[in-house]
């Protein structure tokens, strides 16, 4: 019954993304906001609400290791495994005149949140400093993301039927968050694996199947700029979001592995991203499978 109510989880999380992405991106385009600042904020910040409110969940649930984790694998995995399948599909060509800004948000909140990790505790004064972060990055966004005449599209759906679409969405998605906490806590538990390793992993890379729908998707359409800002824009709402709203709810304990092990990787990822994008410009075949191979020794090297 409870690899049932996994799976239960795990597509409701898909459905309930999906839908959350459509709605908001219908809203988005309303407004005449460019394709990479919706890929940057209303849809990466759509496809990490699971993340969201299975941090959120886990932390008030006294499984601090699963919301710490969670976020920290979901980052790892959003550029080594989705941005890895998204460029095997189709090569992607990362725009750096309009994302220069974006990636070094990314990296300064992998910085940030690493000294946070260094002390072994996120406290509530550390969420409120990753929440000025969130809402300076926004203003950002917002001030310079306006979409040029040739760049706006006009969304063809019903404005009702886009925000219907958005709160169906984010309804399944806390249906879906719940089963997957409680599930995967119990498989962890059963067979004897540190709580810590499944938020790494299978909860990091189940939270992030909106994003990688979404990412592939674009790729297989050819809109790159949807595809890498969706990645980006969540990764930044990883940290500054949701560990900063998680913290200001419930401080949270950190172990030490976290700073030691998994934030090189968050880190070493991201600097690897923001390096291809001004050297290649992008992301090649060759590189995506570059990419898949690293996130695979990844989940090796936590798992042994």
């Amino acid at each position: 019954m409870t690899y049932l109510l996994f799976v239960l989880g795990l597509v409701a999380l898909f459905f309930g993304g999906e839908y959350l992405v459509r709605g908001a991106t219908a809203i988005a385009k309303h407004f005449r906001l460019s394709p990479m600042v919706i890929g940057l904020t209303i849809v990466g910040f759509g496809t990490s609400a699971p993340e969201m409110l299975v941090s959120v969940q886990a932390a008030l649930a006294g499984q601090p290791a699963i919301a710490i984790g969670n976020v920290l694998g979901s980052n790892i995995a959003n550029i080594l495994l989705i941005l890895g399948l998204s460029a095997l599909i189709a090569p992607l060509i990362i725009p750096v005149r309009k994302l220069w800004r974006d990636l070094g948000f990314m990296l300064l909140a992998s910085a940030v949140i690493w000294v946070m990790l260094l002390d072994g505790n996120v406290t509530r004064l550390d969420g409120a400093l990753l929440m000025a972060g969130l809402l300076i990055f926004l203003i950002v966004a917002f001030l310079t993301g306006k979409a040029e005449d040739d760049d706006a599209a006009s969304g063809d759906m019903p404005q009702w039927k886009a925000w219907a679409m958005t709160l169906g969405g984010l309804v399944v998605l806390v249906i879906g968050a719940r089963l997957l906490v409680d599930s995967s806590t119990e498989i962890a538990r059963a067979l004897g694996i540190s709580e810590a390793v499944i938020g790494l992993t299978i909860v990091a890379v189940g939270t992030s199947l909106p994003e990688l729908a979404t990412s592939v998707i674009a790729a297989i359409r050819k809109q790159t700029e949807i595809a890498v800002g969706n990645i980006v824009g969540s990764n930044i709402f990883n940290i500054f979001g949701i560990l900063g709203t998680t913290a200001l709810i419930a401080p949270i304990p950190s172990e030490a592995r976290f700073a030691a092990i998994d934030m090189p990787w968050v880190a070493g990822s991201a600097i690897g991203l923001t390096v291809l994008a001004f050297v290649l410009g992008g992301l090649p075949r060759i590189a995506g499978v570059i990419l898949l191979v690293t996130y695979a020794g990844y989940v090796a090297l936590i798992g042994s």
